[in-house]
């Protein structure tokens, strides 16, 4: 916004200063820059984060698998708290010990955390383990990864933006310091009695 007031000091002015010609200058290299800049800095982050995040996806399909778990028995823990990657996040998790085969063929026992409301023993769920049978936690999917891209790349425009015009806010506070400096010098230099009558001014 101070960057469109600047610019009002083009108007042609018999007492405009050089100084408000250097701020209209400034007003519209900044307002260029946050249109013209911002964007291109917002684009080039998102799309560098949507390649690694998307990389990563790759990755993680690749060494996490989807497997079956047999409910062994329900742990004496009560209900954990919401799981927040449900669409709902009311589905109620509990801790369980388990049996599943690991994609390697191996079996495996151990402590998961299910997403059943009552597991009963012989009751059948999913986990996402490595090919060693491990409990890792769901692959990233492209959709999610698109989105922090989406909000990284939007942000990086934002700070671009914040940034410009916090710049020309510092350059303009310190020509005003100047401005203010110099007229302090000139009213040293006319004195105490500039103005009275019979000064000889």
């Amino acid at each position: 916004m101070g960057a469109i007031i600047g610019l009002r000091r083009w108007r042609h002015n018999p007492l405009r200063r050089t100084t408000d010609l250097v701020e209209a200058w400034l007003a519209l290299a900044a307002l260029l820059l946050v249109l013209v800049a911002a964007p291109l800095v917002g684009a080039a982050v998102g799309a560098s984060v949507q390649g690694t995040l998307q990389r990563a996806v790759r990755d993680q399909r690749k060494d996490r698998h989807q497997v079956a778990a047999v409910v062994v028995r329900k742990l004496s823990r009560g209900p954990l708290a919401p799981d927040p990657e449900t669409p709902s996040g009311r589905d109620t998790r509990s801790r369980v010990l388990a049996d599943w085969t690991a994609p390697d063929g191996s079996p495996q026992r151990g402590t998961v955390v299910a997403a059943l409301k009552s597991p009963r023993p012989g009751d059948h769920f999913s986990i996402w383990t490595d090919r060693h049978g491990r409990i890792v936690g769901r692959p990233l999917d492209g959709t999610t990864a698109t989105a922090h891209a989406v909000l990284a790349g939007f942000g990086a425009a934002v700070l671009s933006a914040g940034l410009i015009e916090g710049g020309r806010r510092w350059i303009l506070w310190h020509m005003i310091r100047r401005r203010y400096a110099r007229w302090d010098r000139a009213w040293a230099k006319a004195g105490p009695d500039w103005g009275k009558a019979d000064t000889g001014s």
